[in-house]
């Protein structure tokens, strides 16, 4: 299937050429294919030390307008200080430009022009993602393979599937939260679906199954495009550093899970009355990650993580579920990358890209099955610290010597990630994947957030002082106290960032604060204990667990409050 993808990816010319160009050419009429519903020629025309002009002409493919606006983002530093022909705005690396009042109309086939000064130092690479009235149009972003620019191949395939699209609120989900008192506030908001063990597919104890949910997703989407975002998570021996969310799957069951669990996903999501839908996929979250950091004589090594690695069932079960998943066009793979918490220092961080890609070609799968990577998926790192940076020092000594950095590279999400994809790309991933940062419980908001950088006492209260992630240490990850919902869902926040999502759904448990006998495969884990005082994998401190917490997956109401409570931006 790759081989074909790769293919119809031919049948379209696009190009970026040396002159600064980026050009989307349509199909010609007897090439068997629906016309693209945008395209996009921009141009750089002429540059200089710290500026440039680009000439923008934008042709519809659709219905005629009365009004247009246009908008793309940059990867860098360009700011557009003068346009011309259109209402340019920017925010931040955001630029809409909208119709001036003479030339709103844009007919079927029609085109329309516009340019623009703006300066610049750096890299003044080209925008990869651009939409007409909120539809994607089809610009190559110069890699030659898929990934996080807006354009489409033929397929129907879109670079950043998040563009231009609603995406799936869970009625089941959104239910729970609106019976919250204030829980309407975010009701409405998309979550994941998490499809955790065999039953799920079907659904369980009378809950909707992935059928159901895919059938609801097709009645919200109406007329325009819809994701639907699932997580895929029932490896063998799942979770091998982690006991609140081992699986029902035992360590050498790799035929149930490629018979049992990706086949009938795969045999659903094939199913041609949900090709209209965009499939999003987090691959396996915590899996891989585990086997660079808790395994061999390491500290933090299972006895687990070590049988993981050596029947190599964690690669083999995800490069199954990625060669599976991405031959069906509309589903777009995202791999689980932990978090700048996990992977975030020199020996776990190339090694973690390696692995990954060492996975990506396991199975039959490419690297053309991945469309990008998820960090932070059911995680609390802040998203941005803005109160201190890792090149800051405090009376000669480096932040990242304090006791909270503790030498890791990156002190927050979206540094990380940023840092991390451009790894990937070095180690052979496509040039166009992207990444999405789970944003539902890294917030940190409340009167507890710091309004300013730490005293410079010493550099331990300077980053202390500073820092908006609350946590006792970074490596607590079960139902945090002080946590807040983060950053809304949306699409291309940033560069390189696909989008932010609320992957896990906020209010469902971690894990359980004692334990509770089950039959999900649910063990209980002293890291949900909010007496346990740790281990080598959080230095030994206190978990900073909630009280009171039921089976993970499960509705943690006082949990929800909090997270309410403490969001940021507030609600």
């Amino acid at each position: 299937m790759s081989r074909t993808r790769t293919a119809l990816l031919a049948a379209l010319v696009l190009v970026a050429g040396a002159s600064g160009t980026a050009v989307a050419a349509a199909p010609s009429a007897d090439a068997g294919i629906a016309a693209i519903p945008c395209s996009v020629d921009y141009k750089v025309q002429n540059q200089w030390g710290t500026g440039f002009t680009a000439a923008v002409t934008i042709t519809n493919n659709g219905a005629a307008k009365s009004s247009w606006a246009a908008k793309w983002s940059y990867a860098g530093n360009q700011q557009i200080t003068s346009g011309w022909n259109a209402k340019i705005s920017q925010s931040g690396t955001a630029v809409t430009a909208a119709n001036e009042t003479y030339n709103g109309s844009l007919g079927t086939g029609s085109s329309v022009s516009f340019g623009f000064n703006a300066s610049y130092s750096g890299t003044n690479a080209l925008p990869t993602t651009f939409t007409l009235d909120g539809v994607t149009c089809n610009v190559d972003d110069g890699s030659g393979g898929g990934g996080g620019g807006g354009g489409t191949d033929p397929s129907g395939r879109v670079d950043n599937p998040y563009a231009g699209a609603k995406v799936y609120v869970n009625p089941e989900w959104s239910a729970k939260a609106a019976a919250e008192t204030g829980g309407s506030r975010v009701s409405s908001q998309p979550t994941g679906v998490w499809l955790d063990r065999i039953a799920a597919i079907a659904g369980v104890n009378g809950g909707m199954g992935l059928r159901a949910h895919l059938d609801a997703a097709l009645a919200q989407k109406g007329t325009g495009e819809e994701v639907v975002q699932l997580v895929v998570y029932d490896l063998p021996g799942r979770d091998c550093a982690a006991l609140a969310s081992n699986g029902e799957l035992g360590p050498t069951e790799i035929g149930r899970y490629e018979s049992e669990f990706i086949d009938p996903i795969a045999a659903i999501l094939a199913d041609s009355k949900y090709a209209s839908l965009r499939i999003v996929t987090t691959i396996e979250i915590d899996s891989l990650p585990n086997l660079v950091t808790n395994t061999g004589s390491k500290a933090t090594a299972t006895l687990q993580c070590d049988t993981m690695l050596a029947n190599g069932n964690y690669v083999k079960g995800v490069g199954y579920a990625l060669n599976k998943l991405g031959a069906i066009p509309n589903v777009y793979n995202y791999i689980d990358a932990g978090h700048h918490g996990w992977l975030g220092w020199d020996d776990n961080f190339v090694p973690s890209a390696n692995l990954f890609y060492q996975a990506a070609n396991a199975e039959g799968a490419t690297v053309n099955d991945v469309a990008g990577f998820i960090t932070n998926t059911a995680n609390y790192s802040a998203l941005k610290e803005n109160n201190f940076t890792i090149n800051d020092s405090v009376n000669g000594v480096s932040v990242r010597q304090s006791k909270w950095v503790d030498w890791n590279r990156y002190v927050d999400e979206q540094s990380y990630a940023q840092a991390f994809r451009s790894e990937l790309v070095s180690v052979g991933f496509n040039s166009g994947i992207g990444m999405l940062i789970d944003t539902s419980r890294n917030g940190w908001g409340g009167s507890a957030r710091p309004t300013g950088p730490g005293a410079t006492t010493s550099v331990d209260t300077y980053v202390d002082g500073g820092r908006y992630d609350r946590r006792i240490q970074v490596g607590n990850w079960c139902n945090q106290s002080g946590a807040g919902l983060g950053e809304r869902p949306q699409a291309a926040p940033a560069a390189g960032i696909d989008a932010y999502v609320w992957m896990k759904p906020p209010g469902e448990s971690d894990g359980s604060s004692t334990a509770i006998a089950n039959d999900e495969g649910k063990g209980f884990d002293r890291m949900c204990d909010p007496t346990y005082t740790g281990n080598a994998r959080n230095g030994n401190n206190m978990s900073g667990a909630l009280p009171n917490a039921p089976l993970s997956g499960h509705w943690f109401s006082a949990q929800f409050q909090q997270l309410m409570a403490n969001a940021y931006p507030p609600l």
